[in-house]
């Protein structure tokens, strides 16, 4: 049997297609976030130039390189109305971030941070997280969080205007904090004590231990 030939017992299939700017623009998000999946959760402790904490989480997010240790998410401009997230605004003013991770243990807390609070409201009071002073930057650890990754933000790309449009803010990674439980003998990560959480689809969060 050749490439081009299909056995009988091949079952069609109904596709439906979307271009880009062919259906609305939340539905167009919504299928791209339902179509990556799972995606890691990047828990981000950001400070404005008065210091005023910010904490929000973000699943267009990943890690790209370990020498030097490089992470990336993307702070997306809001469809709705076009506004940028003070994530965003901040890193601008203070180019630091800290990348904290997000286990079952705090998954609901995340939730709470996600809201869209007014510009100032602090997210650390708001979720019940604890902040903590990091060692090398400006913005707070999440003391709840298991793993805590302090960066200085080296660039950020805009990758449109437009409502949906996304900023990819790249951070060198300069200092890890990690708990000592969620390590083996050995000194390397155990995925089941650390229990991350990931995003599945459009509000569905998912854990590959539960």
């Amino acid at each position: 049997m050749n490439s081009k030939e299909t056995s009988p017992n091949t079952p069609e299939y109904a596709y439906r297609i979307i271009d880009p700017g062919s259906v609305p623009r939340h539905d167009f998000h919504q299928f791209i976030v339902g179509a990556i999946g799972p995606r890691p959760i990047a828990f981000v402790s950001t400070v404005d130039k008065d210091g005023n904490p910010n904490l929000a989480p973000y699943s267009f997010f990943n890690a790209f390189s370990s020498n030097p240790p490089i992470f990336v998410f993307s702070s997306n401009r809001r469809a709705t109305n076009n506004t940028v997230k003070d994530t965003l605004s901040n890193v601008r003013e203070v180019p630091e971030v800290v990348i904290n991770a997000v286990n079952f243990s705090i998954v609901r807390q995340m939730a709470v941070a996600s809201a869209q609070f007014d510009k100032g409201v602090n997210e650390f009071v708001k979720s019940g997280l604890t902040p903590v002073p990091s060692d090398l930057v400006r913005p707070f650890r999440v003391k709840e969080s298991p793993i805590n990754m302090e960066c200085k933000v080296t660039d950020i790309i805009t990758l449109g205007e437009q409502g949906g449009a996304g900023h990819l803010i790249i951070c060198e990674m300069l200092r890890m904090h990690i708990r000592e439980e969620v390590l083996d003998e050995k000194g390397r990560i155990m995925p089941d004590k650390l229990d991350l959480m990931g995003r599945l689809g459009p509000g569905v969060l998912c854990t590959g231990e539960r």
